[in-house]
């Protein structure tokens, strides 16, 4: 039904840099859709740097991110573009929050 997975694949954690077992990581999608796995290739979080994430809704943060470049870049060119993009969008209204 969800197709031929090999568990022992060895993966890497996005947030530390380990390197750990699939069974002991979790799925990360940026897209914020974990659901829909056509055509996806999903990052790793391993178990610890997962139970440490804030898993509340983030509204845009990941479109954001990836509008500014993030891991495409050099910092000093993320930095500046999610500045701007940051101000231009401006403060979240009480109910996106």
């Amino acid at each position: 039904m969800w197709g031929n997975r090999d568990r022992a694949t060895q993966v890497t954690c996005i947030a530390c840099g380990d390197t750990v077992s699939r069974t002991d990581a979790r799925e990360y999608d940026k897209e914020g859709d974990r659901y829909d796995r056509r055509d996806k290739e999903f990052e790793y979080l391993c178990k610890p740097c997962h139970r440490d994430i804030d898993h509340q809704p983030r509204g845009n943060l990941e479109s954001l991110l990836a509008e500014s470049g993030a891991g495409e870049t050099d910092r000093e060119a993320f930095l500046t573009r999610y500045a701007e993009l940051a101000t231009e969008r401006g403060p979240r209204s009480e109910s996106e929050r």
